[in-house]
């Protein structure tokens, strides 16, 4: 049930239940739904087929299932579902860091460690706010559309850069990179807008990536290799950078 609270000594009321279809999928679904009824009625088999799996297809690409999100002030939770492909020290895209005639700040102009979580079209592709706060920048840059699993996708593929302040000295940024075969990214947020941590804040269609740069000083809870659920995982506590080392098995 949306809002309830659950708590790790047993508090809350959980059950499986078919997740939720997102309201941007009704274009796509109706177009193959409908040539799908059509050629059923024509006695096309063949071509009513193909056509109903598809309309099956992009109901469970923008599946909306609901999340238990952590609450925590150091938090830092994932944006995205998908696998940790890259874990770096870079500095945070320019159009977070520069003075963009608002007169809020941005991140700082300092290498901080980013984790890149690559989305397939097998995953949910909601994403969610890393941290609770005011949503100071949303920041939309056109290019190109190489694999989103490459490093260099970060600075030449199409992305939207969105930034949250949490109002007491800590911001969070965070990057939607269209990949091969996403060719949109959909904000559900816009500058001024206050949100939860693990609110949706938007979407990529039909796989992508998504980067975020964690503050100064923090190192990530997860690993290369690793899959993340947005609204759920934790990627960090902030201020903490201890050594995390797993084995694939």
């Amino acid at each position: 049930m949306p809002g309830e609270i659950f708590d790790n000594q047993g508090r809350g009321n959980a059950g499986w239940h078919w997740p939720a279809v997102h309201p941007e999928a009704r274009k796509f679904a109706a177009v193959s739904g409908a040539a799908c009824v059509l050629f059923a009625l024509l006695g096309w088999s063949l071509l009513a087929w193909p056509f109903g799996i598809l309309t099956y297809c992009i109901c469970a690409f923008f599946r909306d299932p609901l999340r238990v999100t952590p609450r925590g002030d150091r938090l830092v939770i994932a944006p995205a579902d998908g696998l940790v492909t890259l874990i770096q020290k870079v500095a945070p895209p320019r159009e977070l860091t520069m003075d963009d005639g608002s007169g809020l700040a941005g991140l700082p102009d300092a290498p901080v460690t980013r984790i890149s979580i690559f989305m397939s079209v097998f995953d949910v592709h909601i994403n969610r706010a890393p941290i609770a706060g005011t949503v100071t920048r949303v920041v939309y840059i056109p290019g190109k559309f190489m694999n989103a699993d490459l490093d260099k996708a970060s600075e030449e593929n199409e992305r939207q850069h969105i930034l949250i302040d949490r109002g007491n000295g800590l911001s969070i940024g965070f990057t939607q990179i269209a990949g091969l075969v996403a060719r949109r990214i959909v904000p559900f947020v816009k500058p001024g807008d206050i949100i939860g941590a693990g609110q949706r804040v938007g979407l990529i269609r039909f796989g992508s990536r998504v980067d975020v740069y964690l503050p100064e000083g923090t190192e990530p809870k997860v690993l290369v290799g690793q899959r993340t659920i947005a609204g759920e995982t934790v990627l960090a506590e902030v201020g903490e950078a201890a050594l995390i080392e797993g084995l694939s098995q």
